[in-house]
């Protein structure tokens, strides 16, 4: 019987396979996880389940019982030590597990800071997986303080939910401004007004030079020679793909486990999707990091593990959460030259990024409207004048039409 193991209970392992089952497939599936929990959501981590908002079960993408009455093996606490695309054996725990193909959905892995400025100490967080979340919970108390470190979408929001509960934030930045590389300066405007309108101590240009304390963390210095006390720290400076397994396997890596259009590595019979996996994009290769990349990317590799031969064809859309914003984004800015802005703040506001006369991209605040003309806009290849958009008075669906 046909053995399918995918290593990675995130987003795209459990959409991996579950899609394999609700495609018919009817041999053997092991989706293989390091945490102890059953696949659940990320995203609401740093947000309705830090604030207390969400419980546990809530964030678990299917009940615990889906993968057992649709006969998946879901192994969880486990560790997988070695990949021999050779055999076709995978390593877990120790013990040989054979498979026919092997889907590697293993996300990504956050920065951290360095030993040496203190990236050690007690106090010092990073927010990726529930542990994560769970362990600074507890110190989300009004009046401590925390410093966050990094001006990022996950700094960004981080900093959001500790105001909100009362909490004294700073934030720093060691680029120019918070965003800088993933957004224009029209949305890091909005977003450092909005954070400083919630009391936010925001600092751009300054990083981090090292953290002070014994076995807890208790201060910080700055690299401008500011010191600060500290109750605890969050480090937001981004993330890496889990490539580990991959590149000990020999596997092609570039940005990310290479993979073609159909979702196959470069090993016989190994796969990859969501976060850890580089695709073809246009004339480009790219790497998506957002949920629904992690589902289309998995779903459309389990559908060609049936023979399919279907071509992933990205489609990006990413979102953030902060206050009482909601930032949706359509699209990708890559190589944008011109940036439209359509509203004002505090109302509905969207940022039309264009290269030349071509629509890229769209980041929209409050104005859902606006996001879902722009994603139909890029998706379809249209690209409206620049003017037009800008003119508030324009009807932004007859755009769909032209």
């Amino acid at each position: 019987m046909r053995h399918i193991v995918v290593i990675g209970a995130g987003q795209a392992g459990s959409s991996c396979v579950a899609k394999l089952r609700n495609s018919g497939f009817e041999g053997r599936v092991t989706l293989i996880g390091a945490e102890a929990q059953p696949p659940y959501q990320r995203p609401p981590l740093s947000k309705a389940y830090l604030m207390g908002d969400m419980t546990l079960e809530r964030l678990y993408l299917r009940p615990e019982s889906f993968y057992a009455e649709h006969g998946i093996d879901l192994r969880l606490g486990a560790t997988v030590e070695e990949v021999d695309t050779t055999a076709r054996v995978i390593t877990v725990d120790g013990t040989p597990l054979a498979y026919d193909d092997l889907v590697l959905t293993t996300g990504s892995v956050p920065h951290r800071l360095p030993a040496a400025i203190g990236g050690a100490l007690d106090g010092v967080h990073v927010v990726r997986g529930l542990a994560d979340v769970d362990a600074m919970a507890p110190r989300f108390v009004s009046g401590a303080r925390v410093l966050i470190v990094g001006g990022g979408y996950i700094g960004l929001e981080a900093a959001s939910v500790a105001a909100k509960l009362g909490l004294e934030v700073t934030l720093v930045e060691m680029a120019p401004r918070i965003l800088q590389r993933v957004a224009s300066p029209e949305t890091s405007d909005f977003f450092r007004d909005l954070h400083q309108h919630h009391g936010v101590d925001l600092r751009e240009g300054v990083g981090l030079e090292r953290l002070t304390g014994d076995d807890a963390v208790r201060g910080a210095v700055l690299t401008d020679g500011t010191e600060l006390d500290v109750d605890f720290v969050i480090v937001g400076v981004g993330i890496a793909p889990a490539t580990a397994l991959a590149e000990a396997a020999g596997i092609v890596l570039e940005n990310g486990i290479a993979v073609d259009s159909y979702g196959r590595s470069s090993a016989p019979h190994v796969w990859a999707a969501g976060d850890c996996a580089s695709f073809p994009y246009g004339s480009a290769r790219i790497r998506l990091e957002s949920v629904p990349n992690a589902i289309e990317q998995a779903e459309v590799v389990a559908q060609n593990l049936m023979g399919a031969q279907k071509e992933y064809v990205a489609k990006p859309w990413f979102w953030s959460d902060q206050y009482d914003v909601k930032l949706q984004i359509a699209g990708l800015n890559t190589g944008y030259d011109r940036v439209v802005t359509r509203g004002v703040a505090p109302g509905p506001v969207s940022f039309w990024y264009y290269r030349g006369e071509t629509l890229l991209a769209v980041d929209a605040a409050n104005d859902p409207r606006g996001y879902m003309v722009g994603k139909r806009l890029i998706e379809s290849g249209k690209s409206p004048v620049p003017e037009v958009v800008a003119d508030e008075d324009s009807d932004l669906k007859a755009l769909l039409k032209a």
